[in-house]
């Protein structure tokens, strides 16, 4: 089946299970008739008698038709309508006297531009979770303490990180969190699986990491790189080694101060829309290496598009101490 999507002030799209077009009118030469109970030649042929000029009713026509194109989902609102009422834990005051909706699976693809798989997998990467039926993403606080839950007891239980008991967690901490909180997080920084038939977790190292790497970014405007890779590198679990490349597409750094800063610049918080974006890099800062523009116009590549071609199209490139930048093709004010 195919669905129509969009809200009034929004241009419509047309999905199918998977995938997500863009609908536009083109105009024909042919002029679309359309008549009611007309036969193909073929239907003709087959019809023992003899042939005679058939005169018919035209009912309508049409001088043009809609032409589909493959698009990307328009994502963007899945996260900032989730983002409305964040969920803070079964104690949160706020939580019950919010006044923010909540939106289930159904909502979801009544408000949202994609398919349904395309919406259930970007779910998926944002980590939100269905709590009494309706979506939701977890506070980062929140999710932060959950995940200092699970990291405290991995060290003083000694597990390897390879081999986290999904049991033992939910019995050790059912106490403090409720326990689908407990295997929510799991999942989300972990990936499952069964040995000897009990739940296991291998703790994803780089996901942590870049968890730790946001919560100490986000209170500060700039961070001096050196001191900031020394606080990571202590802030996470025992066992795990901090790299800037885990923080693609969260923080930037800023190679032409001195010393040397590091501040967060998420992509998800950037325009959906590529000349948006664009504007919007070049704003923060005039000159791009190809390396620090990548993760933040990844994103925008359409089936079969690479980053290189949204560059050529969106940015002027020049070299600048032997090295390749990129810069804004327009003015930006």
């Amino acid at each position: 089946s195919l669905v129509i999507r969009g809200e009034k002030d929004e241009r419509a799209v047309l999905c199918s299970k998977d995938k997500t077009y863009d609908v536009k009118i083109a105009d024909t030469s042919n002029m679309l008739l359309f008549v009611p109970g007309c036969k193909t030649p073929g239907e003709l042929n087959a019809d023992p008698a003899p042939c005679n000029i058939i005169h018919s009713q035209i009912a309508g026509f049409s001088k043009n038709y809609w032409e589909l194109r493959r698009c990307r989902p328009k994502l963007k609102k899945l996260r900032k309508l989730l983002m409305e009422d964040p969920y803070e834990g079964p104690d949160s005051q706020k939580d019950q006297t919010s006044t923010f909706s909540k939106y289930t699976t159904e909502d979801l693809l009544s408000l949202i531009q994609a398919s349904e798989e395309e919406i259930l997998h970007q779910l998926q990467i944002i980590d939100a979770c269905k709590i009494e039926g309706y979506w939701r993403i977890l506070d980062f606080d929140y999710e932060m303490k959950l995940l200092n839950h699970v990291t405290q007891l991995i060290d003083s239980e000694s597990w390897p990180l390879s081999k986290v008991p999904l049991c033992t967690c939910l019995e050790e901490l059912g106490s403090l969190e409720p326990r689908e909180m407990i295997e929510h997080i799991l999942l989300s920084y972990g990936r499952r699986y069964v040995d000897d038939g009990e739940i296991f977790f291998e703790m994803l190292e780089d996901k942590i990491c870049r968890a730790v790497a946001q919560m100490l970014l986000r209170n500060a405007v700039k961070f001096n790189l050196s001191e900031f890779e020394e606080v990571w590198q202590q802030s996470v679990p025992e066992g795990m080694t901090t790299r800037l490349d885990q923080l693609q597409g969260l923080a930037l750094v800023d190679k032409s101060s001195r010393p040397e800063t590091i501040f967060l610049l998420k992509v998800e918080d950037l325009p959906e829309d590529n000349q948006e974006r664009f504007n919007s890099l070049f704003g923060i800062r005039q000159k791009w290496t190809e390396v620090d523009i990548t993760p933040y116009i990844q994103d925008l590549c359409a089936e079969k598009q690479t980053v290189g071609a949204l560059l050529t199209k969106y940015a002027r490139s020049s070299m600048l101490n032997g090295v390749k930048v990129y810069n804004s093709r327009r003015p930006i004010s």
